[in-house]
């Protein structure tokens, strides 16, 4: 199981806000959406902030994969 940032990143202050509410809806999201909405944070933290989607990604403890 990788390790996953998210619950660090919700409070930090240089993440920005938008990216901040995804990873926390991705945190309360019910186990079978959870996947999902990791993935949309994701997107939505490599298009907000200088990140690589694969940085991105890792962050969230997600596979490789890509942001779009």
């Amino acid at each position: 199981m990788a390790l996953s940032m998210a619950p660090l990143l919700i409070h930090n202050d240089a993440v920005p806000a938008r990216a901040r509410e995804a990873l926390q809806a991705a945190q309360l999201a019910a186990p079978e959406q959870k996947n999902a909405a990791l993935e949309d944070a994701a997107r939505i933290l490599h298009r907000e902030t200088s990140l690589d989607c694969s940085e991105a990604r890792d962050l969230l403890g997600l596979p490789p994969g890509n942001c779009r």
